[in-house]
């Protein structure tokens, strides 16, 4: 199904077409990155969980699209090296993660998601039954307090990661890729990254 992309504040609005539980990959990321970003946004009670986790559904760029606002996307790293992370300037929203132009994955950050509908017949369906559960909740050596996840890990599960690099891998195959929401046709970031490390 297509899913609503929507800021704070409604200046910055797209689609996730084909966003699926099939199609995609949805893991909630504990790692101490995902935190800092969500500090740097002062977004810590809307973006990060309990146990300092981040919900985020991993898919291909090209399936992301802006429809209003995309002058307001920004992005940094927390490092020289590390992901591109993007936000809008206009109400400090998570976007999403992005690694280069030439890797057609993103992961974005179920804050920008608005993935609450009703069905035809009345029924409310909201993350789980839209993008389908978590399928691994990673890097929780850096979480808050004891967390009480279902099948967390350190790192991303063998069984997850290849499910990421056969979908990437089709992603590549197929021009996924392209064209891309966050990359011009050159390659370039949309918006010069800032790195803030």
């Amino acid at each position: 199904m297509n899913v609503k992309l929507k800021c704070k504040c409604g200046a910055v609005e797209g689609v996730a077409t084909g966003a699926t539980a099939q199609s995609g990959n949805r893991v909630v990321c504990c790692c101490d990155d995902c935190q800092r970003f969500a500090g740097h946004l002062n977004g810590e009670s809307e973006i990060l969980d309990e146990f300092g986790g981040t919900d985020i559904y991993q898919t291909s760029q090209s399936q992301v699209t802006m429809s209003a606002g995309a002058e307001h996307l920004r992005c940094i790293r927390l490092s020289e090296k590390g992901l591109t992370r993007w936000y809008t300037d206009c109400c400090n929203t998570p976007v999403g993660n992005t690694v280069s132009a030439r890797i057609p994955f993103v992961g974005l950050i179920h804050s920008f998601m608005d993935t609450e509908h009703r069905t035809e017949h009345g029924t409310k369906h909201g993350r789980d039954e839209t993008l389908g559960p978590v399928r691994a909740y990673v890097q929780v050596q850096h979480a808050i307090g004891e967390p009480d996840y279902p099948h967390s890990a350190q790192k991303f599960p063998l069984g997850i990661t290849l499910r990421i690099i056969r979908k990437m891998l089709m992603w590549k195959l197929t021009g996924m890729s392209k064209p891309s929401a966050f990359y011009d046709e050159s390659g370039q970031a949309r918006s010069k990254p800032t790195v803030i490390g």
